[in-house]
């Protein structure tokens, strides 16, 4: 009896949870008896001791899927794992990748703006219009070859190191209506064909260390190196030669960068960076700071500092087209050298149910030689911009706003209008508006100068974004807009955007064109793009928008074209392949 005393506790005591534990609404007692089970002849299980403590034979991580017949690896496939896109280590290493990246960016633009006719010679003899035929086409064909090395398991923290490569070639052939505007001779034809090969990334990232278990860091980089200095490029984002700190503090809420960019020279017609030419003394530092979940949770604020050191004024260049770009043939026409220090406000993300970008500067400095007095003067200027959208299901509507401030008296030692150092603004529709697109000449009240630049916002009165200097008398820019975001089907996109915009002031405008007065309206700018991702990624992307800019009472006053001539369009077509 007492043997199966002991048998019996023996069993229920193997049992029972473990101390401490138990299992919800069940006991002991309610247990069957444990089954025992025999397999005479079969391969015992392996010993602890048959195999190492630390590790098993098996493939690494990133090779595993494929041997088990999962994905099957391919160089030429982009979408399933590949060496060449940085998916698995390199061949003998555990922690060194490879990227490769090819791009093939296809522009074809048919356009129309005010166009002047030469003083010496016009595609029309005879005509002694100001302006003549406004209709005008692009083709740029662009090459990208990038390569990256990285070092580290970049899954969960910062890689030990990155090299990284981008070179970039470019065709392009412009067709214009009148002479002198694309190449200064008057003999040379209304045609351009030209080509360019720049250097657009080459820098090497170290990571400095790690600064908490989460793997908040600290970095350098040094080369030339994309950088934004806000969320949508207001201010400066090129890709320049540079060194940079960089980090992240408080599991990555916070972010920093500490940078010094020298400017490069660009090319007149592609804009890519000029590499075998001397760089500009141009130079930008900048120190910025971003904080998640502040002042709201969803949104995040930047705070940042920038200051702009131009000593160009003993620097005269032309651009390979013949037309001067430094100094600018506006006003006295000496050369100038400034410091402008921009303090800044940027905030991005959300509030409730509101999507909400927001951007605040003031800039303020010296002007060593203001355009018009020739005496130095003050710098003293303020931007403003905010984009609020909502989301219904499938739909995405905006509003947009922005003022940049304007210069009312050209001849006081103050000046008062806004300028940017490289702006690339992604705001009201970008690039698919009308007025973003295209650059204006300013025909009468200057040479070789424009309104507005290219890819950009600003009424700034440079001679060139790329290579001129800035302006900060100028007449500034005000824009009130609507937009709209239709994603009809997951791979196409339907945007519409409704813009009107004005001149902040036009007390410049009437010095330089000696005119009493010039209204402010600059007119509306409508314009409805799609773009179509078959793929639903980056890999293949077809863009196609058009604009029209109807014209307002004080671009007509510039720029008094025929009646049938009485708006300006641009049509953009844009094809990306991308490996």
């Amino acid at each position: 009896m007492a043997a199966e005393a002991e048998a019996r506790e023996g069993g229920e005591a193997a049992n029972m949870p473990v101390e401490g534990r138990r299992r919800p609404g069940l006991f002991s007692r309610d247990l069957a008896d444990r089954v025992q089970q025999a397999n005479p002849g079969a391969v015992a299980l392996p010993q602890a001791g048959n195999f190492p403590r630390d590790h098993l034979p098996v493939p690494d991580r990133w090779r595993l899927v494929e041997t088990l017949g999962l994905v099957k690896s391919d160089w030429r496939d982009p979408y399933n794992q590949n060496t060449l896109k940085g998916d698995r280590p390199l061949c003998g290493t555990h922690d060194k990748f490879f990227q490769l990246t090819l791009i093939s960016d296809t522009v074809a633009e048919p356009r129309s703006f005010p166009t002047p006719v030469g003083n010496q010679t016009t595609e029309r003899p005879g005509n002694n219009d100001v302006f003549g035929r406004q209709h005008s086409a692009v083709f740029a064909q662009t090459f990208i070859i990038g390569a990256a090395l990285t070092k580290g398991s970049t899954a969960f923290k910062p890689p030990d190191y990155e090299l990284r490569a981008a070179v970039a070639v470019q065709f392009n052939h412009v067709d214009v209506s009148e002479r002198r505007v694309l190449l200064v001779e008057p003999s040379r034809p209304s045609y351009r064909s030209d080509a360019f090969f720049g250097v657009q990334e080459l820098f090497y990232d170290k990571h400095l260390r790690n600064v908490s278990d989460r793997y908040d860091f600290d970095s350098v980089r040094i080369g030339i190196q994309p950088f934004s200095s806000d969320f949508r490029g207001f201010l400066f984002q090129d890709n320049q030669l540079g060194l940079r700190f960089f980090g992240t503090r408080d599991n990555n809420r916070l972010q920093y960068n500490l940078a010094a960019f020298v400017r490069l020279e660009k090319d007149s017609n592609s804009g890519l960076n000029a590499i075998l030419r001397s760089p500009r003394q141009d130079y930008v530092l900048t120190a910025n700071v971003y904080r998640q979940d502040l002042p709201l949770p969803g949104l995040t604020s930047q705070l940042a500092v920038t200051w702009n050191i131009n000593r160009e004024a003993g620097d005269v260049q032309v651009d390979t087209n013949g037309f001067p770009v430094r100094p600018a043939l506006i006003g006295e026409l000496r050369g100038r050298d400034y410091d402008a220090v921009y303090l800044s406000y940027n905030a991005d993300g959300r509030v409730g149910r509101v999507n909400l970008t927001a951007s605040a500067s003031y800039v303020m400095g010296t002007n060593r030689n203001n355009i018009f007095t020739g005496r130095p003067s003050k710098i003293r200027a303020f931007f403003v911009a905010a984009e609020p959208s909502m989301d219904f299901n499938w739909i995405r509507v905006r509003l947009s706003g922005l003022y940049a401030s304007g210069d009312k008296d050209p001849f006081d030692d103050v000046d008062r209008g806004y300028d940017a150092i490289f702006e690339n603004p992604q705001f009201a529709g970008a690039d698919t508006s009308y007025w973003m697109r295209q650059t204006i000449p300013f025909a009468g009240g200057g040479r070789a100068i424009a309104v507005n630049g290219r890819n950009g916002l600003l009424n700034s009165l440079r001679s060139s974004k790329e290579q001129g200097q800035s302006n900060f008398t100028n007449p500034g820019t005000m824009l009130l807009g609507a937009g709209a975001d239709f994603d009809v089907l997951p791979e196409l996109r339907v945007t519409a955007n409704a813009n009107y915009l004005w001149f902040a002031t036009t007390e410049v405008l009437q010095v330089l064109r000696v005119e009493g007065s010039i209204p402010r309206e600059i007119g509306a700018d409508l314009s409805l793009a799609t773009i179509w991702r078959p793929k639903m990624n980056q890999n293949l992307v077809f863009r196609l928008s058009g604009a029209v800019l109807q014209p307002g009472r004080g671009l007509k006053d510039l720029f008094a074209n025929s009646p049938r001539d009485s708006r300006y369009y641009s049509v953009l077509f844009n094809a990306v392949l991308a490996y």
